[in-house]
């Protein structure tokens, strides 16, 4: 068996990432917002409407008393999570808004 000579100066190449790897960190990066942006967001204009169960909101809100159980609740938060309202409808919440001028932006 023959040896091969190693070239002087010759180096491994460092084992690549495949491409559909890096694409995706790529991505993942290029979405994220800090909560800074994210409270500078509309310039206090945007809002978004969150629903949840009155478990939920008795976790988020626990000095709300006297919450019914088992119902579904509508919370309106600024751009940056602070809660404005809390409510039993949709509508209630997106007429909060609207009385507030605020933006409604959809989140997913």
């Amino acid at each position: 068996m023959q040896k091969t000579k190693k070239r002087p100066g010759a180096t491994r190449a460092p084992a690549r990432r495949p491409a559909r790897s890096r694409v995706r960190s790529m991505e993942a990066r290029q979405s994220l917002i800090t909560e800074i942006e994210l409270a500078r967001l509309g310039d206090g204009q945007v809002a978004y409407i969150k629903s949840m169960t009155s478990a939920e909101a008795r976790r988020m809100f626990p000095s709300i008393k006297g919450l019914p159980r088992g119902i579904d609740l509508y919370a309106l938060h600024a751009a940056d999570g602070t809660p404005i309202a809390l409510t039993d409808s949709r509508q209630a919440a997106v007429g909060h808004a609207l009385d507030g001028e605020l933006e409604i932006a959809s989140v997913h």
